[in-house]
């Protein structure tokens, strides 16, 4: 893969709660220069990096719900249909992991429908991921996580999402494996994946991207960019 279609696959990630504008500015002055997917920040930067990245390919993104899932679904509602007027292309959700612990289906898709009713009334063509902490949802054991990222996958096909993903990076369980990329390309049928959280090398990403992700959250994304040029 080329530096450039490997950068198409980055969304740009700072998410650190005490991050300043200096930070903020340094991360969207990259992603216009490496030419990434899009740039990722919390809801209160979005106005801001919107009107920053005016005039390039470089989408704006932001997450909703972050980094627990635990707010009520019509909440997580408002906070897309907000961030979305401030100028982001792209959304990504935290589920309410209970829901797939547990197998719910019922309430997993339910929660998403009610957030994609509402993020696409104010923009038709906005992206939605959702972050379903699959480390998480691994720990009860194999099959157990296995049946909880399969529900995962059909409540987020089922909602009208247009991504599966791994990690808010937040978790104490950990971030995104080869394991639990793989078991969404398993059974996610036609949903994207991305993956993200813990993937700090090139070889990391490579072999996230091998297993079936095709969008990459990272805040090392100019290191590794720089590793694959070099390689």
């Amino acid at each position: 893969m080329s530096p450039h279609d490997f950068a198409d696959t980055i969304d740009h990630t700072i998410l650190k709660p005490e991050a300043l504008v200096a930070d903020i500015n340094k991360v969207v002055a990259e992603a216009r220069q490496h030419g990434f997917a899009s740039v990722c920040v919390a809801p209160a930067w979005v106005r801001h990096v919107a009107g920053a990245l005016q005039g390039c390919n470089v989408a704006t993104c932001s997450v909703i719900g972050f980094p627990h899932g635990t707010s009520k679904g019509v909440v997580k509602a408002i906070e897309a249909t907000s961030t979305i007027k401030d100028g982001a292309a792209e959304i990504d959700v935290v589920a309410f992991l209970p829901n797939l612990l547990t197998h719910d289906l019922d309430a997993a898709r339910a929660e998403l429908i009610e957030i994609v009713r509402a993020a696409r009334s104010t923009r038709r063509d906005v992206v939605i991921k959702v972050i379903v902490e699959s480390a998480a949802l691994m720990i009860p054991g194999e099959a157990s996580g296995e049946r909880s990222i399969e529900i995962a996958c059909r409540a987020v096909r089922e909602s009208g999402c247009d991504f599966i993903k791994t990690s808010t990076g937040f978790h104490p369980a950990g971030g995104a494996s080869v394991q639990a990329v793989s078991l969404m390309k398993k059974y996610g049928a036609d949903l994207k994946i991305k993956a993200s959280g813990g993937i700090r090398d090139l070889k990391t990403a490579q072999a996230m991207l091998a297993a079936g992700a095709s969008r990459l959250g990272l805040s090392a994304s100019v290191a590794i960019l720089g590793e694959l040029a070099r390689s």
